[in-house]
């Protein structure tokens, strides 16, 4: 919140003229993976919407990207979790008759061949297969951590262990969950079936479907940094983040302006796919500039200066205006003079001449904006900021 309050998350704009589920997407598709069902629930319509104008393959090969809204299949109830949700949506598997089933996240950033992870899926020979990054041991607890042997067999399933264990070859290290699972298909519907019918169960594929391999031996890890996608530099190699919080996906948006970025969207070996925005190319007027920033097209700059920033498509900045360490969504206006500083603003927020936004936090919270943990001022969608 705000950014998700009038849209899922997946949804949320990201890198100037991204949507989040675009890297997931683009993961699959780029590894021809391309039999695709988007699980939607909560408030999709904009997700919806991006998936139909953007994701449209070639019908005649059978390939699709499709979002398949909670439908009530079992009886009176929405989707109870995400185990729940594919359980709902048994169809999809039965009617294509798969021999995997690959189920991802549509909200973390990085880039991934997802054939290499099925690949080794196929060789380890066991029902379930979970991507694991290696995190330093020390920060390990603050993820879903998995123990592993050294032939992959995954020993136990820890959720935000106090005393995360290391990996066998790299004992200062630990693998992190990344959300991310590969399913032999009799496998995972038996799993899905017998958590059905567990009242106490969450319904969850990392808190009870995982475990459950995990407790009959049927679960592995697939190491991330062994994954490698063409065209990737030794900086952004094996990234990945997760863009749970306000503070998470402001600096992941700082991982893309630096002139040796952490995460290069400029990668044209493995492309991140998105709907192409029809607008003329990013203007600059008036001495107005950019420093270490994406710019996208539409936007004008006329006078004012932008550093370590990105700015989504159609965005106003104007003479004497400053934008630094900021993240500013679609249709933004920024006055004259006005200074707006680790920052994210929504689509279509107007700040006026001479206004202030992020030097301040507590100004900023005393006039209902929201402030993250280290200090980012978020505004959401079409507010008008009253002058400082």
């Amino acid at each position: 919140m705000p950014l998700t309050a009038d849209r899922a998350k997946p949804a949320v704009p990201f890198g100037g003229t991204y949507r989040l589920i675009d890297f997931v997407l683009s993961n699959l598709a780029n590894a021809g993976m391309r039999q695709i069902a988007v699980l939607t629930q909560y408030k999709s319509h904009s997700l919806d919407r991006h998936i139909s104008l953007t994701w449209r393959m070639s019908t005649m090969l059978g390939n699709y990207v499709t979002p398949v809204p909670a439908q009530q299949r079992l009886g009176p109830r929405w989707y109870q979790g995400s185990a729940d949700a594919i359980f709902q949506s048994m169809n999809l598997i039965g009617d294509e008759d798969p021999d995997y089933v690959v189920v991802f996240g549509a909200d973390n950033i990085y880039r991934m061949d997802v054939e290499q992870m099925l690949d080794a899926h196929i060789e380890g020979g066991r029902g379930a297969t979970v991507a694991g990054i290696r995190v330093p041991r020390s920060q390990a607890s603050a993820f879903g951590v998995i123990d592993a042997g050294a032939d992959n067999k995954i020993k136990e399933f820890l959720e935000k262990p106090a005393d995360p264990p290391g990996l066998p070859a790299d004992p200062d290290s630990s693998f992190a969950s990344m959300g991310n699972y590969i399913f032999s298909t009799q496998a995972l519907i038996e799993a899905l079936t017998a958590d059905a019918e567990e009242e106490n169960s969450r319904h969850d594929m990392g808190g009870d479907i995982i475990p459950n391999f995990v407790r009959r031996g049927d679960a592995q890890v697939y190491d991330f940094t062994l994954n490698e996608v063409p065209g990737s530099t030794d900086r952004d190699r094996a990234y990945w983040r997760d863009v749970g919080t306000i503070d998470a996906y402001h600096e992941a948006h700082m991982d893309l302006v630096s002139v040796d970025p952490v995460f290069n969207v400029y990668n044209d070996e493995w492309p991140i796919w998105t709907y192409p925005v029809q607008a003329p190319g990013a203007k600059f007027t008036l001495r107005g500039s950019a420093l270490d920033s994406i710019v996208s097209p539409g936007c004008i700059v006329s006078g004012g200066s932008i550093e370590n920033s990105v700015l989504s498509p159609n965005v106003r900045v104007f003479q004497g205006a400053e934008v630094d360490d900021s993240v500013i969504l679609s249709g933004v206006t920024i006055g004259e003079n006005a200074t707006v500083r680790r920052a994210i603003l929504d689509k279509n927020v107007v700040v006026p001449a001479n206004a202030k936004v992020g030097i301040d936090p507590a100004a900023d919270r005393a006039r209902g904006f929201t402030i993250s943990e280290s200090g980012i001022t978020v505004i959401g969608k079409g507010l008008k900021v009253e002058p400082s």
